[in-house]
């Protein structure tokens, strides 16, 4: 039987890194749907896809492949056989990704190889959605957020280590109208699942954010 750990939260809110890193402390497989979600969100921006065409939407999502790899401990998304990791962290890709998680089809579509993959190995999975709805059964759900001006800043400093030009003022605009369209969108909203332990990290550094996590986990499988 696997053992599967969800983590939920919104934009910024470092959902992937303290994934990853638990995901490296256990032995797990870390699952980023979210970057399942940028390679999808990519995939319509190259090809212009129209969400509002639902024939158009439907050739597409017959047309599109997603995978993700681990090579040497590091994940590698894989979008039509094109290795995508260096493309979909941008903030266009994100904005395109939360779009269209809007829609049930491509929901639905990511959803099943997610669900696969939790269901074959001991897994810790981020997203919006994944003890709400990808992996309801998990052994462990984690909500993780903080204050919007701190997802800002992370996200600024993150970007300005790329090399990339920003504002946070616009990225703080720019989070908080995805935590709307997240929290509101009809499809598997973004929301704390009552199973779930909450976990702000406005004022924890990541070495205090994994020790409470860890501390849980190791609570329930005692």
């Amino acid at each position: 039987m696997s053992f599967n750990i969800a983590i939920d939260g919104p934009a910024g809110a470092g959902k992937s890194t303290m994934a990853k890193e638990l995901a490296r402390r256990l032995g797990y497989i870390y699952v980023d749907t979210g970057a399942m979600y940028r390679a999808m969100g990519l995939y319509f921006l190259r090809n212009k896809v129209d969400l509002m065409d639902k024939d158009m939407l439907d050739r597409c999502l017959e047309q599109v492949q997603i995978r993700i790899i681990h090579d040497q401990g590091e994940q590698n998304v894989i979008l039509n056989n094109e290795n995508v990791t260096s493309f979909i962290r941008s903030q266009e890709v994100g904005n395109m990704a939360s779009i269209c998680a809007q829609n049930l089809s491509v929901r639905e579509k990511l959803v099943e190889l997610q669900q696969a993959i939790a269901k074959e190995a001991d897994v810790v999975m981020d997203g919006r959605d994944i003890g709400t709805c990808v992996l309801k059964n998990a052994n462990v759900k984690f909500y993780l957020t903080a204050s919007v001006q701190v997802r800002a800043k992370r996200r600024f400093l993150e970007l300005q280590e790329k090399g990339e030009n920003c504002i946070v003022d616009t990225i703080e605009k720019e989070i908080a109208d995805r935590d709307h369209r997240d929290m509101t969108r009809e499809h598997s909203p973004l929301v704390q699942a009552e199973d779930a332990v909450l976990i702000d990290s406005s004022f924890m550094n990541q070495e205090e954010t994994i020790h409470k996590m860890l501390e849980y986990i190791d609570q329930i499988k005692e």
